[in-house]
């Protein structure tokens, strides 16, 4: 009962919070507006009415980009620190970020193309290709020996990062501009034309994912006892890398490269709520969409009629947040090397 209680109260609180960030972010910006004008662009939307227009066209779906990637990230972290029981998991560590950013680098460079559908095609290609040569760097070890995959991930990352600055080192100099602003995040690009597709495959994704909690869990038990229970471990652990790739490209075509969103949440929500229930999963996809929604809106107003990349003030938390989760657990293990808590 007190269970009950507990998860009623934690499903509320966060619910109510992403709907008050929400309206905050709609509100916050350039133009301050008001509480009763951005209700009334929600509620009754009148195009003739500039401050309406800012909410509806400009901010609600930069609002809705935000809050979908940041769920989404935190989503294809908690996979990947699932699948490969490694707490330092996430796509921008594991080189699914970098080869989805490759992938874009090289549709942008090469053929000028900014289609969102090929953007997206595009960074999907670069963080298969990513997958595909980390399966094949840590060979069928990698099914059995999860650290071999992350190590080899590491190196992937920095591969990548190197072929993408060697493409914008021969680039025009117009097209090096845009990758760089694209490739630090940003959600400027959002817009209801093609804000449909992050949203369907985070949702899709998420909904995934809770068909595979059984699974999934059984994998934290370890690759014997998966086994043991039925599960299909190799099957299972390629289709979770491939879902997590999906769905880490189709972010990363969208709003480029932001990193250890996926590292950090699931963290967070561990420490209150085991990520092994419902409410564990639907807590880490909010407690995302919360970060990056905050995020964004630091973006916006830190720096007066400047825009500040995305990436770098995920970067700056992340860093310190990896940092402290080394020092932390090492204290916590007496100097024992990182296991999944």
């Amino acid at each position: 009962m007190i269970a009950a209680k507990r998860i009623a109260l934690i499903s509320i609180l966060l619910l109510s919070l992403c709907c008050f960030s929400m309206l905050m972010a709609l509100k916050i910006g350039a133009i301050d507006l008001s509480w009763h004008t951005v209700i009334q662009a929600i509620i009754n939307f009148d195009p003739n009415v500039l401050q309406q227009r800012v909410v509806v066209e400009l901010r609600l779906p930069r609002t809705l980009l935000a809050m979908s990637a940041g769920a989404g990230l935190a989503i294809a972290g908690l996979i990947l620190q699932t699948v490969t029981r490694n707490p330092l998991a996430d796509p921008y560590l594991f080189g699914i970020s970098s080869g989805a950013s490759f992938g874009v680098v090289v549709l942008i460079a090469l053929f000028g193309a900014q289609s969102s559908l090929m953007m997206s095609g595009a960074a999907f290609v670069g963080s298969l290709l990513s997958i595909i040569l980390l399966l094949f760097v840590a060979k069928r070890n990698a099914l059995q020996q999860v650290e071999t995959m992350l190590l080899a991930g590491v190196a992937l990352s920095f591969l990548f990062s190197a072929f993408t600055s060697l493409l914008l080192y021969w680039s025009d100099p117009q097209a090096i501009s845009a990758i760089l602003f694209w490739n630090l995040g940003s959600f400027a690009r959002a817009s209801w034309q093609w804000l449909w597709l992050p949203c369907l495959v985070v949702l899709l994704s998420f909904i995934t994912l809770l068909v595979m909690r059984r699974p999934l869990n059984a994998l934290l038990l370890g690759d014997e006892s998966a086994t043991t229970l039925g599960v299909n471990v190799g099957r299972v652990r390629i289709g979770m890398l491939l879902l997590s790739s999906l769905l880490t490209a189709v972010l990363v075509a969208a709003c480029g490269g932001v990193g250890f969103v996926g590292l950090m949440i699931p963290h967070i929500v561990r420490f209150f709520i085991s990520q092994a229930k419902v409410i564990g999963l639907v807590a880490t996809a909010l407690c995302g969409s919360l970060l990056m929604l905050w995020v964004d809106v630091l973006s916006r107003t830190l720096i007066d009629n400047q825009e500040l990349p995305v990436g770098v003030i995920t970067a700056a938390i992340g860093s310190v947040f990896f940092l402290a989760l080394l020092i932390f657990k090492n204290r916590r293990s007496g100097g024992v090397g990182v296991t999944h808590g």
